[in-house]
């Protein structure tokens, strides 16, 4: 079983946890192409069996969140997970519909980010995280990411419920507490969802309770996943020498393809200065 099966996990449990289960119940090598916080909730993609050797294509993917960013108050956490470490009012005017669109609306671009200091980014070879739980000071350096879309979805109490399409990186507490500190106060991410990772959509998961049941119906197999790639067909000597890692040359643009020989896949093979190389082979 070689491909990606789309999970969307469920609160209060890791990522980790998520890939232990799936091992255990699909008795295969498994792996994600990246984490989301144990309170959060939504799309995470297993890469399982020699579908682990795809994570390259898929690390640079965009994403799609729906988030609940709670007003007048301050984590050390930037969630709901953290120590409230300050209150501030908020002004019933600064929620009115089009205010709070048009902070949203001036949010959208590229822009330098700081990540929290509760992260998993390394810096000198320690997690953020590891330097907060020690009380330690420590520099971190913003990044750039980018706000394809933020949409309101709804106003209630002193809770805004919004929607943002984001590039890879993009830390969506830190987002949350850029949009308190335009409504003129202070805030935290309450809840997160996230609906889409590139092409894999919550539509299209299931939970990591019906992976038994419903994984034929649901894997995305390496050869779906490419089905759009160009193909390339091999006959028995020149796969053997493809199998055996030599590059054949191939008069076609750089790329991916799909490696076929008497109409079986075979695997993947990328073509870059006409020269074609095994990537990944099933």
């Amino acid at each position: 079983m070689d491909g990606i099966i789309v999970i969307n996990k469920s609160k209060n449990c890791t990522s980790h946890d998520v890939v232990r289960k799936a091992k255990k119940i699909l008795n295969e090598k498994v792996g994600h192409t990246g984490t989301l916080d144990p309170n959060a909730t939504g799309v995470l993609p297993l890469l399982v069996g020699k579908g682990t050797q795809i994570s390259k294509y898929l690390i640079n993917h965009d994403k799609t969140y729906e988030a609940v960013l709670k007003l007048g108050e301050k984590t050390d956490t930037a969630d709901i997970e953290g120590q409230v470490i300050e209150t501030k009012e908020v002004q019933p005017s600064n929620l009115e519909k089009e205010n709070v669109e048009r902070i949203l609306k001036s949010l959208i671009g590229k822009q330098q980010q700081t990540p929290p200091i509760y992260s998993a980014i390394k810096v000198n070879g320690k997690k953020l995280y590891e330097y907060a739980r020690h009380g330690e000071n420590v520099e971190i350096e913003p990044r750039t990411i980018e706000i394809y879309d933020l949409q309101l979805i709804k106003i209630e109490n002193l809770e805004i419920t919004y929607k943002v399409h984001c590039s890879k990186g993009t830390y969506i507490r830190t987002l949350c507490e850029q949009i308190a500190e335009k409504l003129e106060t202070v805030g935290y991410m309450k809840e997160l969802k996230r609906t889409q990772v590139g092409e894999f959509t919550i539509e299209n998961s299931i939970t990591i309770e019906e992976l038994e049941s419903k994984v034929d119906k649901y894997f995305i197999t390496i050869e779906k996943y490419f089905e759009t790639c160009p193909q390339i067909q091999l006959n028995s000597k020149k796969l053997q020498l493809f199998l055996n890692g030599v590059q054949l040359i191939h008069e076609l643009d750089d790329g991916i393809y799909t490696i076929y020989s008497d109409g079986e896949f075979i695997g993947i093979g990328t073509v870059k200065n006409k020269l074609l190389k095994r990537d990944i082979v099933i």
